[in-house]
């Protein structure tokens, strides 16, 4: 029985917490936006910009810019109506005031501002503001300039007032904000990870002109300016550049139903790997859903009765599968939903069973007309589909002899140093370059929760191959099977026994090849483990740097060239520096102290933010077109370091 000390015991109204207005959301951002990290500081600005891409699916916005100033602050421009700025009846503060201090205010909320809106939450403006330093909005309306501002989280401190006149054609709303350093953990916006959402958004929305401009580059006055009237067509292009596509035009099939528009865009190509993404209110659907069950299912049926009805399946040979009709696939789904329902815990899964049936009909109706009336390009397809049928039935084969011999045979005819720990939760694995530094390694790992697995010579480009040729390799083979998690249809993540994958690879161009090649490998056949953060790669250090009895180890030259400054001078021209071996070279205890314990390495974690970038790199890099790969190496060759001569 718990022992209930008066003070413990006091419990009663005044414990209870009131957290009003924006506060609650500075008292627990993460709920709002995710993280504080930097994907929460970038979530602001998908916040604001979703406001506007509302008036553009509404018919009124056809330009929105981004803009980050020179002091890391942000403004976002859009030529829509303007924010009604008319006292609300309900708050009695202007419509604007309400819309940015007020959570779940706004004209996605059932009150008729908007049939289809974007964004996942609804909460956009107001949570910007409460997560900002200061933010300003201007309103362009009625040929009035009016003008509010906010600060320290929300608080107006310049009420709305007209401060100007403006062509009488001219609408829209201008809102600057400067995020709050104290919440996040950086106030830093990178240009990149901005540039290639909004070039996603002009994808995602056929004719609407999205521009970004970085001002804190003094180069880049103009910024870059996307509109793809061709809309999810030339994503598809775009995604398909440096692969080879089997036919010339890209397929595209639209319906409409009950207010729910629909889209879909497609074109094969010689790879191996499928490319299918899903958007819903352009929120990228990772997990998939109805929309995307949809066309999947049509998709198989579809191509499985054209075969059978011109005899290239006989009556004899097995359908084909899901997989075989999305092999060398890339694929956009786009549905608009005024009411969209989304599952799981990172929303990522559409779960309006209504749509199943839309992306269902308006995709076979279509594909099926595609199809008799393209029949080079017909026969061209379900060849591709027969192909990977017969490669996955020999992979298939090849999957029963790896688990008779790989799982018989103890530790992987001696590879595999496992791990006396069978929590995967506290386990982890370091894949490292050869015997020589798995060896040091062993030696210098706890064995309770750390497993070694050393690799002999460079792993199959699986970039190049099907899964059939990938299960031929012993390297391969011996990683899924000590994963776990099987490979292709019977990989199930919940059976990894390993929270970490730790890839262990020298700083040379031997170690980088091998990194690439892994990294290859767990993309393309075990991407959700990617997707769900278990993939590391460890830093091992360039320098030791003695002094006295005081052994520095860093990881780069400039990291080098700071510590040896902040050393007095007596110190340092005393330092002993001699570059360090590889991971092989490294004794036991040095390997431990430098890059395994987990008190002093340090770690970088592989994610996947970007597949279709992801996906791009992959391609240019390892797949079968040398050209790109030539003029990637040519442009990048001067930010090159550490070559081996």
């Amino acid at each position: 029985m718990t022992d209930m000390t008066e003070e413990n015991a006091h419990y009663d109204a005044s414990d209870i917490q009131v957290l009003e207005g924006l506060e609650a959301v500075r008292k627990r951002p993460g709920m709002y936006i995710g993280t504080t990290d930097v994907k929460g500081l970038h979530h602001l600005v998908w916040e604001i910009v979703d406001n506007a891409i509302d008036e553009a699916l509404a018919g009124y916005c056809k330009n929105i810019e981004v803009v980050i100033n020179k002091d890391n602050s942000i403004t976002v421009k859009d030529d829509g109506r303007g924010i009604p700025v008319e006292i609300h009846p309900k708050t009695k503060i202007s419509t604007v005031e309400t819309v940015y201090t007020v959570l779940h205010a706004g004209g996605k909320f059932g009150g008729g501002g908007y049939k289809v809106s974007g964004g996942l939450h609804g909460v956009g403006a107001s949570v910007v503001n409460a997560l900002s330093k200061w933010l300003e909005v201007r309103v362009y309306k009625d040929s009035k300039i009016n003008y509010i501002r906010f600060e320290n989280g929300g608080h107006t401190v310049e009420p709305l007032s007209v401060i100007g006149d403006c062509e009488p054609n001219r609408t829209g709303t201008v809102v600057s904000f400067k995020p709050d350093a104290d919440i996040f953990d950086t106030d830093i916006y990178d240009f990149e990870t901005l540039k290639t959402r909004i070039r996603e958004l002009a994808f995602l929305n056929q004719g609407l002109s999205l521009t970004i401009r970085d001002d804190r580059n003094d180069e880049d006055t103009t910024g870059e300016t996307f509109l793809y009237e061709g809309g999810i067509r030339e994503y598809v292009k775009y995604i398909n550049q440096g692969k080879t596509p089997i036919h010339e035009n890209i397929i595209y099939f639209d319906g409409e139903e009950d207010s729910v528009m629909f889209e879909v865009a497609m074109q094969y190509n010689t790879g191996y790997n499928d490319n299918i993404y899903s958007f819903v209110n352009n929120i990228n659907t990772h997990d998939g859903g109805t929309h995307e069950d949809g066309v999947k299912r049509a998709l198989t049926r579809v191509i499985n009765s054209y075969a059978r009805k011109n005899g290239m399946l006989k009556e004899k040979d097995d359908s084909l599968t899901g997989d075989d009709v999305k092999e060398g696939l890339t694929m956009i789904i786009s549905c608009k939903h005024p009411n969209p329902q989304f599952e799981g815990q990172t929303k990522g899964r559409l779960g309006n069973s209504e749509v199943r049936k839309l992306a269902d009909d308006v995709f076979s109706s279509g594909f099926e007309r595609f199809l008799m009336e393209n029949p080079d390009e017909a026969r061209v397809i379900i060849n591709k589909a027969m192909l990977a049928c017969r490669a996955r039935n020999a992979a298939k084969k090849a999957r029963e002899i790896t688990r008779k011999s790989d799982l018989a045979t103890t530790n992987f005819f001696g590879k595999l140093a496992d791990c006396k720990s069978k929590d995967p939760s506290v386990s982890e694995i370091f894949i490292v370059e050869g015997d020589s530094a798995g060896g040091s390694a062993k030696l210098g790992r706890d064995s309770m929760t750390q497993a070694i697995l050393p690799l002999r010579g460079k792993i199959l480009n699986v970039e190049k191959a099907r899964l059939d040729r990938a299960l031929g390799n012993e390297e391969i083979r011996t990683i899924i099977t000590a994963f776990g998690t099987g490979i292709g249809e019977e990989f199930d993540l919940s059976k990894l026994r390993y929270d970490k994958i730790i890839i262990m690879t020298d700083a040379d161009v031997d170690g980088a090849h091998i990194r690439v090649l892994l990294l290859t490998l767990f993309y393309r056949f075990f991407k959700p483990i990617v997707q769900a953060g278990h993939v590391y790669a460890a830093q091992p250090p360039l320098f030791r740097i003695s002094h006295g009895k005081t052994r520095k180890y860093v990881l780069t030259e400039p990291e080098k060239d700071a510590y040896l400054n902040n050393l007095p001078e007596n110190v340092r021209s005393r330092a002993e520096i001699v570059r360090m071996k590889g991971l092989g070279e490294m004794d036991a205890d040095e390997l431990n102290d430098t890059t395994m314990d987990i008190e002093k390495r340090v770690l970088k974690k592989i994610t996947v933010d970007d597949c279709v970038a992801a996906d791009a790199i992959f391609e240019k890099l390892m797949g079968d077109e040398v050209g790109p790969r030539r003029e990637f190496i040519e442009v990048n060759a001067g930010y090159a370091q550490n070559i081996d001569v």
